[in-house]
């Protein structure tokens, strides 16, 4: 079982292959719903594209065993026959995101079932419960038989574990899961008085007489906030047992391939605790899209990017989805602007990536996916979408060099955990249905706009190789945890605790004595009641600043404590509370910030805390250039990307891999553009590749 509170034991492999001997390039490709003439085109279209890997078999269960317990790989056979001809390497799925009707004829108790008993129909994917034994019999059956067959192929350079484990399937309330929940909490609390105090059960008289009698928190009612987040757990933990069981089953038969299973990492919290899932992945890979009216997508996508580094260690990720234009599961699709797909493949690749995949190579014609976009669109060859497809495939060949670095200069980490998304939306809270991620991507997006590379981290990283540690509204964390940021400020740190951070422990249960709880001691302020705003409503600060969202009745911190009041209110429920906070402790320096800003007021705040830490920018940077730095021991890479309108500049110089022009001091960059500069001197990094080429 994976720990609720610490970080698994690490089982990444560090001796598996990249699988491509450059920059992955491709996406997922079903040649199983097309014509085989068609497949043919798809091999020259994707040699003109430059592909050089794609995901295979998502969905092919029904093609490898079309009966129950007849298997028959011969259309496997070909077509892996057809990639490895042509060039192009490939990331094998396990097919057990989409169980085939004969399986659920046989068998419906597989479904899983909602809150209130109802099992999901068939015809959509990962349509199985993740506690199943039966469902688990059948899967690891296809497994074994598709890892034995492959064995040795050329074309077969990774594995990729299902799709989206948990997209459909990650919470479920069926017998089985109710059985395996009160087994997961009985080896967690091993006593029912343990659990009873765990979950302060007490309250409302709901008090458990026997472990027997806990039940997953179904139905329509204000269930106990404990039992939520343990339920979000178990659920994790229920999905990554059955990652584990497939991943034991391939590794049997193909000890070398790296074997990983995709991501879904946005802005949090996860429908999974990925963070607690990476080490368990030989690749860390994530599928990502874009909101096409969100005015600041460009920044969600480093978000996403920073969180996927953070997670592999600051070694390399890779991207496994993206959309080359339109999604197709919002309310208004919308699709990309022109020059934008390459703009988003240049910031995965500028935050670490080393692939650049979509969903999916040529467009379907039928299913609820038949107006998502493809790089090979509806359209066909003679298309903008397939144009801009093939001009990216010639900048990643550009790039090669850059495969063998990782990104660099990051001197800030934003602490950020699943387990504490889960307990801010677990139970009613002063604002309920709470936006957990909303102040760390304020924050975040500060720091982007002034090019600071920001590492976003579970709170249990190490923190000693960071000038600056922000913990943006951490609603949860642990005593070691807590622990650890004050050690890292004692030793010279400085960190920046925003609000609702610390208010509860490891089983949602609150941290008494005034807030911010687990921080309380080392800001050296307390507060005893939240005000929240509504969206029109704003306190102003004395300094001229503003809040939003939120407000907190501080009192005067002890005049022994050496808290430096920065700014209090002036109006609103909280007039004449400090607001903003700076402390000295040991060699470091704690803020307390108790509201959020609005964008000028926080970018001053940044400003002053950069300056006082010594946090350098990437690069000198015209409004709206994000700059990021990628390294070796021998050469530095400055990717350089344009999100507006009109000419920007950064001051650099190099060598632009993608045009071959020598830049002296200054690059201006068109509207919307990009470039990729080998720069003059370099500014290299010790930290060599963390996987070799295959």
């Amino acid at each position: 079982m994976t720990s609720s509170t610490g970080h698994p034991a690490p089982s990444r492999r560090p001796s598996v292959d990249w699988p491509t001997a450059g920059l992955s390039f491709g996406g997922d490709y079903s040649p199983e719903q097309w014509p085989w003439e068609t497949v043919l085109e798809d091999m020259e279209l994707m040699r003109e594209a430059g592909v050089n890997l794609v995901t295979l078999g998502v969905f092919s269960w029904i093609v490898h065993e079309p009966r129950d317990g007849t298997f028959d790989f011969s259309w496997l056979d070909r077509v892996l026959d057809l990639l490895h001809e042509h060039g192009i390497g490939v990331d094998l799925a396990t097919p057990t995101a989409a169980v085939p009707m004969w399986l659920h004829r046989l068998h419906p108790e597989i479904l899983p079932q909602d809150e209130h008993g109802h099992p999901l129909a068939p015809g959509g994917r990962l349509g199985w419960c993740p506690s199943s034994p039966v469902f688990r019999h059948f899967a690891l059956r296809i497994v074994d038989r598709l890892a034995a067959h492959v064995a040795g192929h050329p074309a077969v350079r990774m594995w990729h574990v299902s799709n989206e484990l948990g997209g459909g399937n990650a919470r479920c309330h069926c017998p089985v899961s109710n059985d395996r929940f009160r087994a997961w909490i009985a080896a967690k609390y091993e006593s029912v008085d343990a659990l009873n105090t765990a979950w302060g059960m007490a309250f409302w008289g709901n008090t458990y007489s026997s472990l027997e009698e806990v039940t997953t928190p179904s139905g329509v009612t204000a269930h106990n906030p404990g039992q939520l987040l343990d339920y979000e757990r178990f659920s994790s933990d229920e999905l990554l047992e059955h990652y584990r069981s497939e991943r034991a089953t391939i590794l049997r038969h193909t000890p070398r391939l790296p074997v990983t299973t995709n991501f879904m990492v946005g802005l949090g919290p996860d429908v999974v605790d990925y963070p607690r899932w990476a080490d368990e992945m030989d690749i860390v890979t994530n599928d990502h899209y874009t909101y096409g009216p969100d005015p600041r997508r460009h920044q969600e996508l480093a978000f996403s990017g920073d969180r996927m580094r953070g997670m592999s260690g600051g070694g390399p990720w890779m991207l496994m989805e993206h959309a080359a234009g339109a999604a197709s599961w919002h309310p208004i699709n919308q699709p990309k602007r022109p020059g934008e797909m390459i703009r988003h493949a240049m910031a995965h690749l500028a935050r670490g990536s080393n692939s650049v995949m979509f969903f999916q190579w040529r467009a379907s014609r039928s299913g609820t996916e038949q107006f998502h976009s493809a790089m090979l669109p509806h359209a066909g060859r003679d298309s903008r979408i397939f144009r801009d497809i093939s001009t990216l495939g010639a900048h990643l060949v550009a790039l090669e060099e850059v495969r063998e670095t990782v990104v660099v200069d990051a001197q800030v980490a934003i602490l950020h955990d699943d387990e504490a998304g889960w307990a801010l939306k677990s139970g009613l809270k002063p604002v309920n249905r709470p936006s957990y991620a909303d102040t760390a991507r304020a924050l975040h997006d500060a720091l982007f706009r002034r090019a600071v590379t920001a590492d976003v981290v579970p709170p249990w990283s190490t923190l000693t190789d960071y000038r600056l540690v922000v913990v943006p509204g951490l609603f949860l964390v642990s005593d070691a945890n807590a622990a650890a940021v004050r050690a890292y400020v004692e030793a010279g740190g400085t960190v920046l605790v925003t609000w609702f951070s610390g208010i509860v422990d490891e089983v949602n249960t609150v941290r008494t004595g005034g807030f911010p709880g687990a921080f309380r001691e080392l800001l050296g302020v307390s507060s005893e009641e939240f005000f929240p705003l509504t969206s029109d409503e704003r306190v102003t600060l004395d300094n001229g600043w503003l809040f939003t969202r939120w407000s907190e009745l501080l009192r005067d911190p002890d005049p022994d404590a050496g808290v430096e009041v920065l700014a209090s209110a002036v109006d609103g429920w909280v007039a004449g509370s400090p607001a903003i906070t700076r402390r000295t402790v040991g060699a470091g320096t704690a803020w307390y910030l108790s509201g959020d800003l609005e964008d000028d007021s926080l970018g001053a705040l940044v400003d002053r805390i950069l300056e006082e830490t010594g946090v350098e920018r990437v690069a000198r940077v015209s409004d709206g250039v994000e700059a990021v730095r990628r390294a070796s021991s021998s050469a530095s890479y400055l990717f350089l990307v344009n999100h507006t309108d009109e000419a920007a500049w950064t001051d650099a110089t190099g060598v632009d891999l993608l045009t071959g022009a020598e830049h002296e001091g200054r690059v201006v960059l068109a509207p919307g553009g990009v470039a990729v500069l080998r720069e003059t001197p370099a500014q290299p990094t010790p930290n060599p590749p963390l996987l070799e080429s295959s």
